[in-house]
């Protein structure tokens, strides 16, 4: 909630909400995640579930998903996945499931984005506006452009905890 400094009377950011929300999020005993689809859900809220979901691997339907979630077309989505459109239509049309790195990719970036939604108050315009802009602490990156691995989603993660508890990100 923006403060107004008294010297200059310019809006300033108090980030004690934010803290606030942090430290709740520590203390909280666990957190769900779901992945809602036309016939199923998905749900897990330990790193042990998650496993267990990437080895039953997730439907292709699961890529509209993440490409509602993160504000990408599905072309865009499947560039990052690395999957060509004629096989996500064939994997979708014969309700086949994603491979377990593909699976694991969309249960992970499900997780990020929730994260990102909650380090931006629920914004779902500024957050996704962050996720398009070059980053100083991703060298430059657009962190939306680093979801293509896990080491560069977790970097991006690294620089959403670092704007949660107001540091440079």
């Amino acid at each position: 909630m923006p403060v107004k400094d008294k010297k200059s009377g310019n809006k300033s950011f108090n980030p004690k909400r934010s803290v606030q929300r942090a430290k709740a999020t520590r203390k909280a005993k666990s957190q769900k995640w779901t992945i809602k689809l036309s016939d199923n859900s998905y749900v897990w809220s330990s790193k042990m579930e998650r496993v267990s979901l990437i080895r039953e691997g997730l439907p292709y339907e699961s890529i509209e998903f993440i490409s509602d979630k993160s504000n990408l077309s599905i072309k865009q989505v499947l560039h990052l996945l690395d999957l060509p459109q004629t096989t996500y239509n064939k994997g979708k049309r014969d309700k086949n499931l994603l491979s377990a790195r593909d699976s694991e990719i969309v249960l992970v970036l499900t997780e990020l984005l929730e994260f990102g939604l909650n380090v931006f108050n629920s914004e779902k315009e500024k957050f996704q506006r962050w996720l398009q802009k070059p980053n100083i602490s991703l060298g430059g990156a657009t962190p939306i452009s680093l979801f293509d691995s896990l080491t560069g989603i977790q970097e991006v993660r690294n620089t959403l905890n670092r704007l949660e508890y107001g540091n440079l990100a």
